[in-house]
């Protein structure tokens, strides 16, 4: 935890808030403590689902400070980029589920960290964008790859090639957040939804997880094989005896997450 990158545990939802005012821009160093604040989550066996928002009422986070890259240095945007790349890779790859609470403006580096995440919940205020190209660049952490996934191509080719912003009512049309709230509500309501995430197995959430993501990079003859492999494995787990035996009991379950 950082200044400008807070952490606070509540059961086992982990709120990251990024902090770094007036926009919430991100650093190397936020970009590193938030790959970093990842892995370490990834580790607490306690936690099992992660919640990002940012600091006040206007900004979510408007992405990367362009004075960074003002020199035109080459050097600069390799380490920026491969930066980049490992903390929304990193966050993609949370073995929990991630939640983006969008409480205010989602520009470029600021709207591919909400991409990174599993759910998006914006409030109405919101607004989104991938403006890199405006400015000579280009969405360099997933930007590209995720928007096509989640909108695609053609809305993902409207925002990055003709500049479109989006309202949050254009962007729940469209796929890109999945609930629009009121302003100030964002946060309250990812932590809601957060709280239901408590009562699955987080094995069997993390294999689900998996399994569902694998359709980005792979086929559905290859995933379902591994469907069921992991079914499977699943047996291997305490959860997976406890899950079933309190259901036949008619008690809550109690969740070990191995």
């Amino acid at each position: 935890m950082t200044a400008q990158l807070k952490l606070e545990k509540q059961g086992h939802i982990a709120v990251v808030t990024m902090s770094n005012p007036p926009a919430n821009t991100w650093t190397r160093d936020t970009l590193a403590g938030l790959r970093d604040m990842v892995r370490e989550l990834n580790d607490d066996k306690a936690i099992y689902a992660l919640v990002i928002t940012g600091e006040g009422e206007k900004f979510f986070s408007a992405g990367a400070d362009l004075n960074v890259f003002a020199s035109g240095d080459k050097g600069v945007a390799a380490d920026m980029s491969r930066i980049f790349g490992e903390a929304f890779e990193t966050l993609s790859q949370f073995r929990g589920v991630s939640i983006a609470a969008i409480n205010g403006y989602a520009m470029g580096g600021g709207l591919e960290v909400a991409l990174a995440c599993d759910i998006r919940i914006a409030e109405a205020q919101a607004q989104m964008a991938l403006p890199e190209a405006k400015v000579g660049l280009l969405p360099c952490a997933g930007g590209t790859q995720n928007l096509s996934w989640l909108v695609g191509e053609g809305w993902a080719k409207r925002m990055i090639l003709c500049g479109e912003r989006l309202t949050a009512e254009k962007a729940l049309q469209i796929g890109l957040v999945e609930e629009i709230v009121e302003k100030g509500q964002s946060l309250e309501a990812a932590i809601s939804l957060a709280k239901k995430v408590e009562e699955q197995s987080p094995v069997a959430v993390s294999a689900c997880k998996t399994l569902i993501q694998k359709g980005r990079t792979g086929t559905i003859d290859s995933a379902l094989p591994l469907e069921r492999e992991l079914f499977v494995t699943l047996f291997d787990t305490q959860d997976q005896k406890e899950g079933v035996n309190a259901f036949l009991e008619k008690r809550k379950p109690n969740w070990v997450n191995g």
